[in-house]
């Protein structure tokens, strides 16, 4: 994969931040095409409600999202990626506060976006995190960030929901089914993952797309900040995991 220079991060640590590369070569557009300035230039920072974790975000995904389509000169995936989507906050702040669920552990994060939850899991001492996404920029993002955040992750790219895990012994699911469709595929992979014997854990807002009665409460938390514009009347989100018995 052909390795480009990081987009500049204004607004980073005081200190500043330290200079990263970003292998995001997506038919030969890279995140380096982006200008240097602008609001909607990607800026280092921690996250809301896990402030241990820094990551570069968008401070408008929607404008981002637009100038790379337009370096691409194509349609392009939305760039979840470049938030710190609500229910991903609260899984990796639970994962924080109960390291115990991780540690020494194999984890998959599915749909990791920009990599917070995995690195939280890393942080909080899993022996190897694999952060998963379908999109190749989520993957570049979630490489910057590891390197940021000075931890060892495996990013992989590719659709897993067909299998069930493939042997992690906790699967993280932090926002990933905000919509129906992604939903009636995710559903099945999480409960193959939990009938295999996996701690799964998800975090999730209510968006809506859980079946009823599937799911347990582990924890919910009052958010004072959401991540991203879509989140801004979300004030709670939980972390569920499947019931004892799944079918």
């Amino acid at each position: 994969m052909e390795r480009a220079p990081a987009v500049s991060a204004v607004g980073a640590r005081s200190h500043g931040a330290p200079a990263r590369h970003l292998a995001a070569a997506h038919r030969g557009i890279t995140l380096n095409n982006l200008p240097s300035r602008g609001i909607d230039d990607l800026r280092l920072g921690p996250a809301p409600f896990v402030p241990e974790v820094w990551l570069f975000l968008a401070e408008d995904a929607i404008l981002l999202w637009a100038r790379l389509e337009a370096a691409a000169g194509r349609r392009l995936p939305a760039p979840f990626w470049a938030s710190a989507w609500v229910g991903g906050q609260a899984l990796a702040r639970y994962v924080l506060d109960n390291p115990q669920t991780v540690a020494g552990r194999r984890v998959l994060d599915l749909a990791s976006g920009s990599g917070l939850v995995a690195i939280a899991a890393a942080i909080a001492g899993a022996s190897e995190v694999d952060a998963n996404d379908i999109d190749p920029f989520a993957i570049a993002a979630i490489e910057m960030n590891a390197q940021v955040n000075d931890v060892a992750i495996r990013p992989r790219w590719g659709d897993l929901l067909d299998g069930d895990g493939e042997g992690a012994d906790v699967v993280l699911a932090g926002d990933a089914l905000y919509n129906p469709g992604l939903a009636e595929r995710a559903v099945p992979f999480l409960a193959r993952a939990a009938k295999r014997g996996a701690l799964v854990l998800i975090g999730d807002p209510d968006r809506g797309h859980l079946p009823p009665d599937w799911l347990e409460s582990v924890t919910s938390y009052r958010v004072p900040i959401a991540g991203a514009p879509e989140d801004a009347q979300i004030d709670r989100t939980s972390v569920l995991t499947p019931r004892v018995s799944t079918t």
